[in-house]
Protein backbone atom coordinates (compact mmCIF):
# COMPACT_ATOMS: atom_id res chain seq x y z
CA UNK A 1 0.00 0.00 0.00
CA UNK A 2 0.96 3.61 -0.26
CA UNK A 3 1.16 5.75 1.97
CA UNK A 4 -2.67 7.15 0.49
CA UNK A 5 -3.63 3.96 0.37
CA UNK A 6 -3.23 3.46 4.42
CA UNK A 7 -4.76 7.07 4.91
CA UNK A 8 -7.52 5.61 3.04
CA UNK A 9 -7.86 2.33 4.86
CA UNK A 10 -7.65 3.95 8.70
CA UNK A 11 -10.47 6.55 7.55
CA UNK A 12 -12.15 3.26 6.26
CA UNK A 13 -11.22 1.78 9.62
CA UNK A 14 -12.08 4.23 12.10
CA UNK A 15 -15.82 4.60 10.65
CA UNK A 16 -16.56 0.86 10.46
CA UNK A 17 -15.19 0.96 14.42
CA UNK A 18 -17.05 4.14 15.28
CA UNK A 19 -20.66 2.37 13.65
CA UNK A 20 -19.96 -0.69 15.72
CA UNK A 21 -19.88 0.86 18.31
CA UNK A 22 -23.23 2.44 17.83
CA UNK A 23 -24.20 -0.54 16.96
CA UNK A 24 -23.71 -1.99 20.09
CA UNK A 25 -24.80 0.92 22.18
CA UNK A 26 -21.04 0.92 23.98
CA UNK A 27 -19.51 4.15 24.82
CA UNK A 28 -16.04 5.31 23.78
CA UNK A 29 -14.90 5.30 27.10
CA UNK A 30 -16.03 1.12 27.59
CA UNK A 31 -14.52 0.01 24.51
CA UNK A 32 -11.42 1.95 25.46
CA UNK A 33 -11.32 0.32 28.76
CA UNK A 34 -12.06 -2.91 27.34
CA UNK A 35 -8.96 -3.07 24.91
CA UNK A 36 -6.67 -1.23 27.63
CA UNK A 37 -6.25 2.42 26.18
CA UNK A 38 -7.13 6.08 26.83
CA UNK A 39 -10.34 7.10 25.34
CA UNK A 40 -8.59 9.76 23.59
CA UNK A 41 -6.96 7.25 21.65
CA UNK A 42 -9.50 5.53 20.84
CA UNK A 43 -11.16 8.70 19.35
CA UNK A 44 -8.26 8.98 17.29
CA UNK A 45 -8.74 5.29 16.14
CA UNK A 46 -12.56 6.29 15.13
CA UNK A 47 -11.60 9.44 13.73
CA UNK A 48 -9.25 7.98 11.79
CA UNK A 49 -6.02 9.91 13.11
CA UNK A 50 -4.98 6.74 14.51
CA UNK A 51 -5.19 2.99 13.48
CA UNK A 52 -5.17 0.41 15.98
CA UNK A 53 -3.07 -3.34 16.17
CA UNK A 54 -4.86 -6.43 15.33
CA UNK A 55 -4.05 -7.75 18.81
CA UNK A 56 -6.20 -4.57 19.77
CA UNK A 57 -8.85 -4.84 17.12
CA UNK A 58 -9.60 -8.26 18.27
CA UNK A 59 -10.28 -7.31 21.56
CA UNK A 60 -12.50 -5.22 20.59
CA UNK A 61 -14.41 -7.73 18.42
CA UNK A 62 -14.76 -9.89 21.17
CA UNK A 63 -16.10 -7.03 23.85
CA UNK A 64 -18.24 -6.16 21.36
CA UNK A 65 -19.46 -9.48 20.35
CA UNK A 66 -18.94 -9.15 16.59
CA UNK A 67 -16.94 -11.24 13.97
CA UNK A 68 -13.52 -9.68 13.32
CA UNK A 69 -14.23 -9.92 9.49
CA UNK A 70 -16.69 -7.02 9.67
CA UNK A 71 -13.66 -5.07 9.50
CA UNK A 72 -13.19 -6.30 5.77
CA UNK A 73 -16.11 -6.06 4.71
CA UNK A 74 -18.19 -3.83 2.88
CA UNK A 75 -21.29 -3.56 5.31
CA UNK A 76 -21.56 -2.27 8.45
CA UNK A 77 -22.83 -3.54 11.54
CA UNK A 78 -25.82 -0.72 11.34
CA UNK A 79 -27.08 -2.54 8.40
CA UNK A 80 -28.05 -5.46 10.70
CA UNK A 81 -31.46 -5.54 11.82
CA UNK A 82 -32.09 -2.91 15.20
CA UNK A 83 -32.44 -4.36 18.23
CA UNK A 84 -35.58 -4.80 19.89
CA UNK A 85 -36.96 -1.67 22.14
CA UNK A 86 -38.21 -2.18 25.55
CA UNK A 87 -42.10 -1.75 24.24
CA UNK A 88 -41.52 -4.21 21.49
CA UNK A 89 -40.04 -6.48 23.68
CA UNK A 90 -43.32 -6.13 26.27
CA UNK A 91 -45.60 -6.83 23.27
CA UNK A 92 -43.37 -9.76 22.03
CA UNK A 93 -43.43 -11.40 25.59
CA UNK A 94 -47.71 -10.75 25.26
CA UNK A 95 -47.51 -12.28 22.08
CA UNK A 96 -45.85 -15.47 23.29
CA UNK A 97 -47.88 -15.77 26.19
CA UNK A 98 -50.85 -16.17 23.93
CA UNK A 99 -48.97 -18.74 21.85
CA UNK A 100 -47.92 -20.49 24.61
CA UNK A 101 -51.48 -20.86 25.70
CA UNK A 102 -52.90 -21.87 22.30
CA UNK A 103 -49.73 -24.71 22.68
CA UNK A 104 -50.94 -26.13 25.26
CA UNK A 105 -54.87 -26.22 24.03
CA UNK A 106 -53.48 -27.76 20.74
CA UNK A 107 -51.03 -30.29 22.83
CA UNK A 108 -53.65 -31.32 25.26
CA UNK A 109 -56.15 -32.11 22.13
CA UNK A 110 -53.97 -34.47 20.51
CA UNK A 111 -52.91 -36.09 23.36
CA UNK A 112 -57.06 -36.39 23.39
CA UNK A 113 -57.00 -35.09 27.33
CA UNK A 114 -59.48 -33.57 29.21
CA UNK A 115 -58.99 -30.57 31.28
CA UNK A 116 -60.35 -32.61 34.25
CA UNK A 117 -57.90 -35.20 33.11
CA UNK A 118 -54.82 -32.62 32.67
CA UNK A 119 -56.20 -31.08 36.48
CA UNK A 120 -56.02 -34.31 38.18
CA UNK A 121 -52.12 -34.99 36.89
CA UNK A 122 -50.58 -31.74 37.48
CA UNK A 123 -52.61 -30.68 40.56
CA UNK A 124 -53.29 -27.17 38.48
CA UNK A 125 -56.78 -26.07 38.82
CA UNK A 126 -59.38 -26.52 36.01
CA UNK A 127 -59.99 -22.94 35.96
CA UNK A 128 -55.96 -21.77 36.15
CA UNK A 129 -55.71 -24.25 32.68
CA UNK A 130 -58.12 -22.37 30.92
CA UNK A 131 -57.00 -19.17 32.20
CA UNK A 132 -53.08 -20.55 30.55
CA UNK A 133 -54.82 -21.95 27.14
CA UNK A 134 -57.06 -18.92 26.55
CA UNK A 135 -53.34 -16.40 27.25
CA UNK A 136 -55.48 -14.91 30.31
CA UNK A 137 -52.65 -15.69 32.77
CA UNK A 138 -49.22 -16.54 32.15
CA UNK A 139 -47.81 -19.79 33.00
CA UNK A 140 -44.36 -20.16 34.85
CA UNK A 141 -41.56 -22.38 34.01
CA UNK A 142 -42.43 -25.44 36.32
CA UNK A 143 -46.11 -25.45 35.97
CA UNK A 144 -45.32 -25.40 32.13
CA UNK A 145 -42.82 -28.84 32.53
CA UNK A 146 -45.73 -29.84 34.54
CA UNK A 147 -48.55 -29.89 32.04
CA UNK A 148 -45.98 -30.77 29.33
CA UNK A 149 -44.92 -34.04 31.48
CA UNK A 150 -48.35 -34.83 32.27
CA UNK A 151 -49.07 -34.79 28.10
CA UNK A 152 -45.41 -36.81 27.41
CA UNK A 153 -44.22 -33.50 25.49
CA UNK A 154 -40.95 -31.75 25.90
CA UNK A 155 -40.61 -28.04 26.77
CA UNK A 156 -38.07 -28.31 23.53
CA UNK A 157 -41.08 -27.94 21.79
CA UNK A 158 -42.74 -24.54 22.81
CA UNK A 159 -39.41 -22.91 22.51
CA UNK A 160 -39.63 -19.68 19.98
CA UNK A 161 -38.55 -20.94 16.51
CA UNK A 162 -39.44 -17.47 14.48
CA UNK A 163 -39.26 -14.00 15.17
CA UNK A 164 -35.88 -12.11 16.17
CA UNK A 165 -35.79 -13.84 19.69
CA UNK A 166 -36.51 -17.39 18.51
CA UNK A 167 -33.93 -16.52 15.05
CA UNK A 168 -31.12 -15.44 18.00
CA UNK A 169 -32.14 -18.69 19.82
CA UNK A 170 -31.68 -21.16 16.65
CA UNK A 171 -28.20 -19.19 15.53
CA UNK A 172 -27.30 -20.03 19.09
CA UNK A 173 -28.33 -23.59 18.78
CA UNK A 174 -26.54 -23.77 15.70
CA UNK A 175 -23.36 -22.53 16.80
CA UNK A 176 -23.51 -24.86 19.81
CA UNK A 177 -23.66 -27.52 17.85
CA UNK A 178 -20.53 -26.37 15.51
CA UNK A 179 -18.56 -25.81 18.72
CA UNK A 180 -19.13 -29.42 20.14
CA UNK A 181 -18.09 -31.22 16.69
CA UNK A 182 -14.43 -32.36 16.59
CA UNK A 183 -11.74 -29.79 15.92
CA UNK A 184 -10.88 -31.47 12.60
CA UNK A 185 -14.59 -31.69 11.59
CA UNK A 186 -14.80 -27.26 12.22
CA UNK A 187 -11.58 -27.01 10.10
CA UNK A 188 -13.10 -28.97 7.32
CA UNK A 189 -16.12 -26.74 7.40
CA UNK A 190 -14.70 -23.42 7.36
CA UNK A 191 -12.94 -24.24 4.24
CA UNK A 192 -14.22 -22.70 1.30
CA UNK A 193 -12.61 -25.32 -0.17
CA UNK A 194 -14.40 -27.84 0.88
CA UNK A 195 -18.34 -26.41 0.12
CA UNK A 196 -18.47 -29.03 -3.06
CA UNK A 197 -18.15 -32.02 -0.42
CA UNK A 198 -20.85 -30.56 2.02
CA UNK A 199 -22.86 -29.69 -0.89
CA UNK A 200 -22.60 -33.39 -1.70
CA UNK A 201 -23.42 -34.31 1.67
CA UNK A 202 -26.50 -32.78 1.93
CA UNK A 203 -27.67 -33.98 -1.19
CA UNK A 204 -26.74 -37.61 -0.23
CA UNK A 205 -28.41 -36.92 3.12
CA UNK A 206 -32.25 -36.35 1.10
CA UNK A 207 -32.26 -39.35 -0.71
CA UNK A 208 -34.08 -42.19 -0.19
CA UNK A 209 -32.43 -45.38 0.90
CA UNK A 210 -32.83 -47.09 -2.86
CA UNK A 211 -31.49 -43.76 -4.62
CA UNK A 212 -28.51 -44.01 -2.47
CA UNK A 213 -28.29 -47.64 -3.56
CA UNK A 214 -28.67 -46.62 -6.99
CA UNK A 215 -25.79 -44.06 -6.77
CA UNK A 216 -23.36 -46.56 -5.22
CA UNK A 217 -23.87 -49.11 -7.65
CA UNK A 218 -23.37 -46.76 -10.08
CA UNK A 219 -20.08 -45.78 -8.24
CA UNK A 220 -19.02 -49.51 -8.00
CA UNK A 221 -19.73 -49.76 -11.83
CA UNK A 222 -17.44 -46.41 -12.41
CA UNK A 223 -14.54 -48.38 -10.66
CA UNK A 224 -14.78 -51.92 -10.99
Amino acid sequence: MTNAQITIREKKLGLLIRDARMAERRSIKECADAIGIKPGVFRAYEEGRRAPSLPELEALVFFLKIPISQFWGNETVSDAPAPLERGDIVRLIALRHRMIGALIRQERTNANMSIRHLSAETGISQSRLKAYELGEKTVSVPELESILAAMGSRIETFFDQSGPVGEWMTGQQAMQKFTDLPKEFQEFVCQPVNRPYLELAMKLSSMSRDKLRSVAEGLLDITL
